[in-house]
């Protein structure tokens, strides 16, 4: 019999979240575009991280430097697109400090407790650091076909 692989709900090495809705609606925020909400600490610290490194990113566009989450919406989004730059930064600034006030008043799991590897309740990715990058990969069949779905989504919203 094969014994069940559990996590640590402290390990770094994951980021553990549900699939659900913010309270917020987001034009500019890929973390807030996302149905996935963070459930422990370190997945917490992760997005937080992640999100000052793309806005610590900087690129010019017309006479205006803007961050990392402007620049992407902008060759992404085509509601961003239509709007002026100027509107286009302040968005991203009253975004970003709607999601850090979602990001920290959620309810996270207890990191002192362990979850199955094998779940349907949670998405679970295993972080992989290369250099400076950290790549999450899905942990199990679940995430994977719930990446595998979104990355089509994505695509066809392209399209």
């Amino acid at each position: 019999m094969a014994t069940e692989e559990i996590i640590n709900l402290d390990d770094v090495n994951y980021a553990v979240y549900k699939i659900g809705e913010w309270k917020n609606n987001y034009e500019i925020n890929q973390i807030g575009l996302s149905k996935e909400i963070p459930m422990t600490k370190n997945t917490l610290i992760h997005i937080k991280l992640s999100m000052d490194e793309i806005r610590n990113s900087q690129f010019s566009i017309s006479d205006k430097t803007v961050n990392g989450f402007v620049a992407i919406a902008l060759q992404l989004n085509p509601k961003v697109q239509e709007m002026e730059l100027d509107d286009a930064i302040a968005l991203e600034q009253s975004e970003y400090e709607s999601i850090l006030e979602e990001l920290d008043n959620l309810e996270l799991l207890n990191e002192n407790e362990t979850i199955p590897l094998e779940t349907e309740d949670y998405l679970i990715y295993k972080l992989e650091k290369e250099c400076h990058v950290t790549t999450s990969i899905p942990a199990n069949e679940f995430t994977k076909k719930y990446y595998l779905d979104e990355i089509k989504r994505i695509e066809d919203a392209l399209d």
